[in-house]
């Protein structure tokens, strides 16, 4: 009999229960609480679900979909519920990071309202310790990745990382996930205490759907499209504004669908660390792209090779980049999209491992077994386990004996991945709030990546 398939997300969401967040955050700072909450329980959260209903796309087309948005997604913060739907969905481990509009973070999230370095500090450090709390007592299968400050005091960063790594998580998010106006870019030798400690403690480094936001830069425009639609609706009560959404203007919706969609910020750090020369002073340190799409890429690790080549001797890199990608990187694929799978060996199997977002709601979830059948029939198995889950096994350092045993109780047998239809209404509904469908974007984007490598290579001493 076959082994079943293990399969280790790359990624899911938790948050802390904002009746938890006095326990968890400083004395200090409870005299910001009612505004974090009108940010978080109101403004945002309300702002959001009038984007959509102005929007109109996005959305899934299907019932057990919108139901499970609406009612079940508090595995968020409870483990138990976590963990049974792990099992449902026959996910043998899964890693975590912050972030959900429907339960705000304290101070540390790139969505809210600029509080100051110190409560950001103290926020990330809350959000590390109720992880822990809440998470850290199964973390073979609980991967949980750490929030950080904003690393102005390095000697309390880097306890922070010991802290986390004592504590069994797998990962951290990188510098500059956000942003305050004196942060250095990645390939300042500022940093390499930072990478250091990372690589010595077997923390992955983390760029997770997003890099670059400064401080307090979008809440502004999210707190306009709420107070907009508020005045218009003459009331904050949430099904009123939803009527209401019209009132949002043009440009702020550009503004958002900007921020999320089009920040090509977030594939920075690739270059940063690769053509600054962080991986040969730190050959054993991992970097996972997630959550930011894969199709991209190959053509931009082509670009660099290109740019290494012509700038060899002025920079600090001693390799190709794309040799730093198959020895130091990981491509989060979360909710990966059928053409990137059929593209795979462009990027190379090797490097890919996919993520199902819960429970977000673009995320696989609840449907993840299906949308696996559709995104991977006519794959050969050992390109479906690798992508599922070895390679994460094998970049992460993960227990695969604990996790082959998990997987026997909980995991898909390969047919059941690979046989079978797939419902067309299904697919559209993955089309709609996945992007499943969408076309790979290959060198679409050079001529942008071009423009911000300008000021990235002067930094380091290089040029176009």
């Amino acid at each position: 009999m076959r082994q079943k398939v293990i399969i280790v997300s790359c990624d899911s969401h938790a948050g802390v229960p904002k009746e938890l967040w006095p326990e968890y955050l400083p004395k200090e700072f409870h005299g910001l609480l009612d505004q974090l909450h009108r940010d978080c329980d109101e403004i945002y959260p309300n702002a959001i679900y009038c984007i959509g209903a102005k929007v109109g796309g996005g959305e899934s087309v299907d019932a057990e979909h919108q139901a499970a948005q609406r009612d079940d997604w508090h595995g968020l913060y409870d483990p138990v519920l976590r963990l049974a739907d792990m099992d449902r969905e026959g996910i043998s481990a899964e890693l975590i990071y912050l972030g959900d509009s429907r339960l705000g973070d304290m101070f540390h999230n790139v969505s809210g309202r600029d509080y100051g370095l110190e409560a950001w500090e103290a926020g990330a450090k809350g959000w590390n310790r109720y992880c822990s709390d809440a998470f850290g007592f199964a973390p073979d299968r609980l991967l949980i990745t750490g929030a950080i400050g904003p690393c102005v005091d390095m000697d309390a960063q880097l306890a922070e990382l010991d802290w986390v790594a004592d504590h069994k998580f797998v990962g951290v998010y990188g510098p500059g996930y956000l942003k305050h106006a004196a942060m250095p870019p990645l390939s300042d030798p500022y940093w390499d205490r930072f990478w250091a400690k990372s690589s010595d403690r077997n923390l992955a480094v983390v760029v997770h759907a997003g890099f670059g936001t400064m401080i307090g830069m979008a809440f502004p425009q999210v707190e306009k499209m709420y107070d907009d639609v508020v005045a218009a609706a003459g009331t904050n009560e949430l099904d009123a504004m939803i009527r209401h959404a019209d009132a949002i203007a043009d440009e702020s919706l550009r503004f958002f669908h900007d921020f999320v969609n089009k920040n090509l910020d977030s594939r920075q750090p690739l270059w940063q660390m690769m053509l600054g020369g962080v991986f040969d002073r730190h050959p054993d340190l991992k970097l996972e792209l997630t959550e930011i799409r894969i199709d991209w890429i190959p053509a931009t690790l082509a670009l660099l090779d290109e740019v290494w080549e012509r700038n060899r001797d002025k920079i600090p890199a001693k390799r190709r980049p794309s040799e730093y990608w198959q020895t130091n990187c990981l491509a989060g694929a979360s909710f990966i999209h059928r053409m990137e799978v059929e593209r795979r060996h462009e990027l190379g199997v090797e490097t890919i491992l996919f993520g199902r977002d819960y429970p977000h709601q673009e995320s696989t979830w609840p449907q993840t077994k299906q949308y696996l059948r559709a995104a991977f029939a006519g794959v050969p198995e050992d390109d479906i386990r690798a992508m599922l889950g070895e390679n994460g096994i094998r970049f992460f350092g993960l227990d695969r004996d604990r996790l082959e045993a998990i997987a026997k109780r909980i995991g898909p047998s390969i047919e059941e991945i690979t046989c079978g239809d797939v419902p067309q209404e299904l697919i559209e509904s993955f089309a709609a709030r996945s992007g499943y469908l969408k076309p790979y974007e290959g060198d679409e984007n050079l001529a942008a990546v071009n423009e911000l490598l300008v000021d990235d290579l002067a930094v380091i001493g290089g040029s176009l």
